[in-house]
C-alpha cells in the first residue's frame, strides 16, 4: 500500500475481501510512501478494487488471564481447543519488553527433568537457556513431552526465599511447524500424565501461515512473562522446532526484498533469536522465574548450520541428540561429550542435589571420553 501516514511496523491490520470475510494481517515493511502487509489467513481472492484495509493502530496483543493453564491456543493466542475465548481485561503487548540486564537475577536451583543425561550430567537450572540440538528423524518431541510431563522444581532451604517451597510450577509449550499427528501426540501426553492442568498449550500446524510462525514464540513468552513475573509461578516454557521459525523468518524476509546471508537466513536472524531467548531468566525481587527449552533441529546434522550455531552463542550450553544412540535403541538418545551446561555449576552441590555431584559428573564425562579414546584406536588398529 501507498501513502498511508502515522503506520508503525507492526502494527495489526483487519483486511476485509469482498464477500465480507476479515483476515488478519501485520505491517512488515514501513516508509514514508511504501507499507508492505503480511495477510496471516492468505491473500486468496483479494482484488484491488474491493478490499479494504483498516489499521488497528495497535501491536498484537494476547489476553492473559490465570485461566489459560490447561488451554490450547494456536500462534496468535486464539483458542483452537474447541472452548471459549479467555474472558480478561488484562492484555500484553507480545513483542514484550526488554529487561534491564542490572535487574536480572543469576539463575540458581537445580530443576529435576528425570533424564539421568541431563539431570547429573548436564544439569538444568532455574532460570537458564538451555536448548536441544537434534536431527531429522530424531526424538526430539518425545523428549520434550517427557520434559514437560516430569519436570520438578526441587526447593530448598535458601536466604533469598524464604517461601520457595510454597511456590506453584506451571509449564509453557509452544510447536512450530508441527504436523496435525505431532500435535495430537503432544495433546494426548499431555492429559494422559495429568500435567494438562498446568499446560499452556500453543500450537502452530505445518499448514498454518507462516508469519503466525514467527508470532508464536512471542505470544508463548508474553504468557510465561505473565505467570512468572505477575502470579509468581516458576514457568518452564519449551519450544520447538526453531529451525522451522528461523526457516519461516527467510521466508517472510525473502518475499520482503531482504539482503540474504549465511544459506539464505537475513542478516539479523541472530538478534531476532537473541530478542526471543533474552526474554528467559530471572528479574530481582520477583519470586517467578522463566527457564527456556528450546528445541532445534539441525538439517542434514549439522551443528555448524545457522540456526543451531547462533542459538549456541545466545544460551546457555546444549543437550545434543545422537543418531547412533537413537538407531541402538538408547532413550533418550543425549550424546553427552558434546552436550554442555554452563551455569551447572551453579545449580548442584550439598543442600540442593548432593554434596559429590560435581565429582561423579567429571568422573562419568572421563569414562565416556576414555571409551570413546578406545574406539577410535580401535577403528585405527
Amino acid at each position: 500500500m501507498r501513502n498511508v501516514p502515522g503506520v508503525a511496523l507492526g502494527d495489526r491490520v483487519e483486511v476485509r475481501d469482498h464477500a465480507g470475510h476479515t483476515r488478519n494481517g501485520q505491517v512488515i515493511r514501513s516508509s514514508e510512501e511504501l507499507l508492505l502487509i503480511q495477510v496471516l489467513e492468505g491473500t486468496g481472492n483479494l482484488d484491488l478494487e474491493r478490499t479494504w484495509v483498516r489499521f488497528l493502530d495497535q501491536p498484537f496483543e494476547l489476553a492473559l488471564s490465570p485461566d489459560m493453564l490447561g488451554r490450547v491456543f494456536n500462534g496468535t493466542g486464539k483458542p483452537r481447543d474447541g472452548r471459549p475465548p479467555l474472558v480478561s481485561g488484562r492484555s500484553l503487548n507480545v513483542n514484550g519488553a526488554s529487561i534491564n540486564p542490572a535487574a536480572r537475577a543469576y539463575p540458581r536451583e537445580f530443576i529435576q527433568t528425570g533424564i539421568s543425561t541431563i539431570d547429573g550430567m548436564n544439569t538444568l537450572v532455574r532460570g537458564q537457556k538451555l536448548p536441544i540440538f537434534s536431527g531429522s528423524g530424531l526424538p526430539h518431541n518425545r523428549l520434550a513431552a517427557q520434559i514437560v510431563r516430569q519436570a520438578k522444581l526441587l526447593q530448598h532451604a535458601s536466604t533469598h526465599e524464604a517461601n520457595a517451597s510454597d511456590q506453584a510450577f506451571a509449564l509453557v509449550f509452544a510447536a512450530m511447524g508441527v504436523s496435525h499427528s505431532d500435535a495430537r501426540y503432544f495433546e494426548e501426553s499431555f492429559e494422559q500424565s495429568g500435567v494438562l492442568g498446568q499446560v499452556v498449550t500453543f500450537i502452530n500446524l505445518a499448514d498454518d501461515p507462516p508469519i503466525e510462525r514467527l508470532i508464536l514464540p512471542r505470544v508463548a513468552l508474553t504468557c510465561a512473562e505473565y505467570l512468572a513475573f505477575e502470579l509468581d509461578k516458576h514457568v518452564l516454557v519449551v519450544m520447538t522446532d526453531m529451525t522451522y521459525y528461523a526457516e519461516a523468518l527467510r521466508e517472510i524476509a525473502t518475499a520482503k526484498g531482504d539482503v540474504p546471508s549465511r544459506k539464505g537466513f537475513p542478516g539479523y536472524l541472530y538478534s531476532d533469536l537473541a530478542e526471543i531467548y533474552e526474554r528467559a531468566g530471572r528479574i530481582r525481587d520477583k519470586a517467578g522465574s522463566i527457564t527456556l527449552i528450546p528445541v532445534v533441529s539441525m538439517p542434514s546434522d549439522d551443528i555448524t548450520h545457522p540456526v543451531p550455531d547462533l542459538t549456541g552463542y545466545i544460551t546457555e550450553g546444549q543437550i545434543v541428540l545422537s543418531r547412533e544412540l537413537a538407531a541402538s535403541g538408547v532413550q533418550p538418545p543425549v550424546a553427552v561429550l558434546p552436550s554442555l551446561s554452563r551455569l551447572m555449576k551453579d545449580g548442584i552441590g550439598a543442600g540442593m542435589t548432593r554434596e559429590d555431584h560435581a565429582r561423579v559428573a567429571s568422573q562419568l564425562f572421563a569414562a565416556y571420553a576414555k571409551a570413546q579414546e578406545v574406539r577410535s584406536l580401535a577403528a585405527i588398529i
